[in-house]
């Protein structure tokens, strides 16, 4: 969570101020920001959601005026409706903080988090050794090791934000 606020802050400097997505399979971001927040000078204000279906045009709606940014990570929710929240983040000309590359691909800004096919061919392999006998308990337990800086320029331009040049040279992919 450091690195995607850190991230948002070299890109963004005058980033005051974000709003965060989260429900309670994605408490833990949301905790985990507010604790890296105020190293970054960033004021935080989260939105919980609770019922689904989950009603985010009324949240982004009632997002503070000025407040841009928004996160939406860590819930396999905002993983489902990503593209609603990319066309509302649109709408709204806020820029969407995601966690994924897909997220991204759906018309977020821009994410840093874990690859998803690098973690898919993870599970492969503890598959394919528990198939040819491996106890699952014997089997390390492994964290991601592949991680993706992603942009959307198409996205940038829909709501009038320039992505800096650092960034794009940093990025692993940008979505054109």
């Amino acid at each position: 969570m450091g690195k995607r606020l850190e991230l948002l802050k070299q890109a963004f400097p005058n980033v005051a101020t974000m709003t965060v997505f989260w429900d309670k399979s994605s408490a833990d971001h949301w905790t985990a920001l507010q604790a890296v927040a105020p190293r970054f000078g960033v004021q935080l204000n989260g939105i919980e959601f609770a019922e689904r279906p989950y009603d985010y045009e009324r949240a982004i709606a009632g997002v503070a005026a000025g407040d841009n940014f928004f996160y939406a990570g860590g819930s396999p929710f905002f993983f489902l409706d990503r593209a609603r929240l990319a066309e509302l983040a649109i709408k709204h000309r806020m820029a969407m903080v995601c966690e994924l590359r897909e997220q991204v691909v759906a018309g977020g800004l821009i994410s840093y988090g874990p690859s998803l096919t690098a973690m898919f061919a993870l599970a492969a392999k503890y598959v394919d050794r528990i198939a040819k006998g491996a106890k699952p308990a014997d089997l390390p337990v492994e964290q991601p090791t592949k991680f993706e800086l992603v942009t959307n320029l198409k996205t940038a331009k829909a709501i009038g934000i320039d992505l800096p040049a650092a960034l794009l040279t940093r990025a692993d992919e940008v979505i054109e």
